[in-house]
């Protein structure tokens, strides 16, 4: 079985949960669905990422309650595990845009425990992609592309974060080019610094499989960066 298959079997299992107001499918499967046809031929991981606002959290377990094709992993209660091969896991990951926005902590709860991820903040709610009998919500692409760049991972997993803020640049327009502006200049100096330094490396990445060869879209990348220099000797 194909990897989009499995995708979109798994996203059509937690069709209920997609469907609660405010929730985000997140992540390096966002790029596979902005496919043409959702052709998701990024294999980046065998998983799906489920970006929970805080305040809809209580309402998303209710909604779990009646997925039948994935169960609650006891290990790791925020990873919901498939009962068979042919569906991916599902990762529940927290964000807050509120108070405590660009804060990471633990969204302590017996049934659905949260690591609430501060970069998550940056995300916004987008378009709802129609793929086949789903409804899809995704993040706006400006913020999904910023959180990518600003990956505080490091090794393989830290380059195809980068190689997944490549692919979403491959599919954005100018208006998230100039929202990714607007949001880099709300960053505080450390997090301008690392998004810089996220475009530095990426520059610098060589092909991998199944992903976006950063080597043809090289300039693609220096333009961005030179782009973010810039804005830092603007008042």
């Amino acid at each position: 079985m194909d990897f989009r298959t499995r995708l979109l079997r798994t996203l059509r299992a937690i069709q209920p949960v997609l469907n609660e107001q405010g929730i985000l499918v997140a992540g390096s499967e966002v790029p596979n669905l902005l496919q043409p046809g959702s052709l998701a031929t990024l294999v980046v991981s065998q998983d799906v990422d489920i970006a929970v606002p805080v305040e809809r959290h209580t309402a998303v377990k209710a909604r779990l309650r009646g997925v039948k094709d994935l169960a609650r992993s006891e290990e790791e209660p925020s990873v919901w595990l498939p009962h068979s091969p042919e569906l991916l896991e599902v990762n529940f990951i927290g964000m807050d845009t509120g108070d405590r926005a660009g804060e990471t902590y633990v969204l302590e709860d017996p049934e659905l425990p949260l690591l609430v991820f501060a970069n998550l903040s940056l995300l916004r709610t987008g378009r709802v992609l129609a793929v086949e009998d789903l409804s899809i919500p995704i993040p706006r692409l400006a913020g999904l592309m910023l959180e990518k760049l600003i990956t505080d991972r490091s090794g393989e997993k830290g380059d195809r974060d980068l190689l997944v803020a490549l692919a979403l640049f491959l599919t954005c327009d100018t208006s998230d080019l100039d929202e990714l502006r607007m949001l880099y200049r709300g960053l505080s100096p450390e997090l301008r610094y690392a998004a810089r330094s996220g475009l530095g490396t990426l520059s610098l990445l060589e092909p991998r499989s199944q992903m976006p060869d950063p080597v043809p879209h090289r300039a693609l990348v220096a333009e961005v960066l030179a782009t973010l220099e810039r804005m830092e000797h603007v008042p």
